[in-house]
């Protein structure tokens, strides 16, 4: 498993593991489905870190949830993980994402380099450049 950010591939950081929301409701760590109910989410001022699944590349819940979670006052680190294609990591930091977590075959198909191509996610928005 590899983590990319912004500055590149990184190894994994949290080693405390990820509960399922119901599982425990005093969890630092959480990890979410595509389909989760932010309602039923324990306090988030308590949460470190929340990881969203992506099933696949072309289900973009995922960025919905980290947008809305950002809304709700989500201040903590927020990872993608799955299908998530380096093409798809600007809309991942600009939907609130922190990092995206990937297997190593696709870190192989994906080098490192695909991925820092797009860091500069801020410079790339649309919205921006409208707005200009």
């Amino acid at each position: 498993m590899t983590l990319v950010r912004d500055t590149g591939f990184h190894a994994e950081d949290w080693q405390q593991g990820f509960a399922q929301p119901a599982a425990n409701a005093t969890a630092k760590a959480l990890d979410l489905g595509p389909d989760a109910d932010l309602a039923c989410l324990p306090a988030l001022e308590d949460v470190q870190i929340i990881r969203i699944a992506f099933p696949s590349f072309a289900d973009g819940r995922g960025f919905t949830l980290a947008r809305r979670l950002r809304a709700m006052g989500y201040k903590g680190r927020l990872r993608a993980k799955g299908h998530v294609l380096a093409d798809q990591y600007a809309m991942a930091r600009r939907s609130g994402f922190d990092e995206v977590e990937i297997d190593e075959a696709l870190a192989q198909r994906q080098p490192e380099d695909q991925w820092l191509a797009r860091a500069n996610w801020q410079d790339h928005d649309y919205q921006a450049r409208l707005r200009g």
